[in-house]
């Protein structure tokens, strides 16, 4: 009998675009996940997939997407806690994703957000799917905090780039996990106080993933990182070479994956 998979779609900005590649490469070997869990705009692709939008689909979204459509300045941003409203970003995902709560979906899926109030991690799985994956997506100062539930919830890549230890508890016999960050790459220079806060956020955001990579080995059979140089995620733009090395990750990973299923062993190797 063949086991269920899980997959955990991570964090990345416009290097999410690989999410994309990854799940069509899977989608032409046969391979549909049973159960996805995702991360900021990992929560993004794994909430399309869930509702059933083909990758082919979600890759031509993303083709589409401009800064337009999500960058909506509002008012008083330091009363706000952030410079940008979510109402044309909403607007963009309500084009694209057919369901509106989690239980429409047609594969179980949950993001994860962090809530401001408490300081803790927040897996959500059940109401709104559209203000759920705003939130998990909601970068701090740049996007206002969401409101839901009582909670103040920002971008879940905060606390959890990855969320393995989510889609396992979830029931996933099998879980692979797709880091489109992946190591902390060295920079020749820092130009300007922008760069400079988004280059402390990666190395803290990097040590604490590769800790919790770590501590989650032994239930996460495959952990995977397509290569995509220093292909930059601070971008509201669509990168085929993203989307390409998430495809080659997905073509390359696919016979492995297959027979993880089938139960023919373990590897967490990338």
């Amino acid at each position: 009998m063949s086991k269920t998979l899980g997959l955990a779609l991570g964090a990345g900005g416009a290097r999410g675009a690989a999410h994309v590649g990854f799940l069509q490469a899977l989608e032409e070997a046969g391979i549909r996940p049973d159960f996805l869990a995702g991360s900021s705009m990992g929560s993004v692709i794994g909430a399309c997939c869930a509702a059933g939008m083909p990758a082919r689909e979600m890759r031509e979204a993303l083709r589409s997407l401009h800064a337009g459509d999500v960058v909506d300045l509002g008012v008083r941003p330091l009363r706000r806690l952030g410079f940008l409203k979510w109402e044309r970003a909403r607007k963009f995902l309500e084009q694209h994703i057919s369901a509106r709560s989690f239980e429409e979906l047609q594969i179980p899926f949950c993001c994860v957000a962090v809530d401001l109030k408490s300081a803790q991690l927040q897996t959500l799985s059940s109401g709104d799917l559209l203000s759920a994956v705003l939130a998990s997506g909601t970068i701090p100062a740049v996007f206002r905090p969401v409101e839901r539930d009582g909670m103040l919830l920002v971008d879940g890549g905060v606390l959890c780039r990855v969320p393995v230890r989510q889609v396992k508890a979830m029931g996933a016999d099998v879980v692979v996990a797709v880091d489109v960050l992946g190591a902390c790459r060295s920079v020749e220079r820092v130009p300007h106080v922008l760069s400079l806060v988004a280059r402390v956020y990666d190395i803290m955001d990097a040590y604490r993933t590769r800790e919790e990579r770590e501590k989650t080995e032994a239930i996460t059979d495959l952990w995977l990182e397509p290569d995509m140089g220093s292909l930059s995620q601070y971008r509201v733009k669509y990168y085929d070479e993203a989307y390409e090395a998430g495809y080659r990750t997905g073509k390359e990973s696919a016979e492995k994956i297959a027979r993880l299923l089938q139960g023919e062993g373990s590897d967490p190797a990338v």
